[in-house]
């Protein structure tokens, strides 16, 4: 994408997104930005990748939130929405995304392992929203609401404390932690079984997810009849039981 935003296709079907600023510990800065708004663009127009991950290069920050000297030097107040290229807010990527946070997530670092659908963590990482520490504010944090429990979300956006990988892991935040070593072909690991599965029950899953949280049960459950009728009436929805029959790999077509 840049020299900032490394981009790789791994498998035909997996695209590994990399933060390379491992000097200034992959923080945000106007190249990030650039980078990952392109490769956001690439990874959605690309119909033969299923899958991303999104990591950070070198073995101590996956993200370390954003630049602040060049925050200070731009007199940064308000930041404008559609600044941060956000997955499911001002960016739109249908596919399933994979957070592989490698070393510290703070600030927006949280915000960008937060945006993505699962997450592996290093065992050396940390998680914190920082902004209390340099009177910045965290909007972006309001959708933890229905990923942590009431307290801990208030203990970490009044107290700007960082929690280890375990403790996320045990909340629920992070989906598996493994040692550093691992964490790549792990995040990749994951990104296979998701890849080898149904495309249209998948994305279809994935929405579920989503809208879910934002109905209430009756309503949820309405929607969640009409997301998934097109994938029982798709090609695949016929395929897959053909295939077990069959005892061999189904063969998907997305269709």
């Amino acid at each position: 994408m840049n020299d900032e935003v490394a981009y790789e296709v791994v498998d035909g079907c997996i695209a590994v997104v990399t933060l390379n600023r491992p000097t200034q510990r992959n923080a945000i800065n106007r190249g990030v930005i650039d980078g990952l708004r392109k490769a956001w663009h690439t990874l959605e127009q690309d119909d033969s990748v299923r899958v991303g991950i999104l990591t950070g290069s070198g073995d101590k920050a996956f993200c370390a939130g954003m630049d602040l000297k060049e925050a200070a030097a731009m007199g940064l107040r308000v930041p404008p929405r559609g600044m941060l290229p956000v997955l499911g807010d001002v960016e739109h990527v249908s596919k399933p995304m994979i957070a592989a946070v490698n070393g510290v997530a703070y600030a927006g670092g949280w915000l960008f392992a937060q945006m993505c659908d699962l997450c592996i963590a290093a065992d050396h990482a940390l998680f914190g929203i920082t902004e209390a520490k340099v009177g910045r504010g965290m909007p972006w944090a309001a959708p933890l609401a229905h990923m942590l429990p009431q307290r801990v979300m208030m203990e970490l956006l009044l107290t700007g404390q960082p929690m280890p990988a375990q403790r996320a892991l045990a909340l629920g935040f992070v989906n598996d932690v493994v040692p550093l070593a691992q964490l790549r072909e792990r995040a990749l690991e994951m990104a296979r079984t998701i890849a080898a599965n149904a495309p249209l029950t998948v994305k279809a899953a994935r929405e579920l997810v989503y809208l879910s949280s934002e109905m209430g049960r009756s309503a949820a459950l309405r929607a969640a009849q009409h997301l998934f009728e097109s994938v029982y009436l798709s090609d695949d929805a016929q395929e897959g039981p053909r295939a077990f029959a069959e005892k061999r790999a189904p063969r998907w077509t997305g269709k």
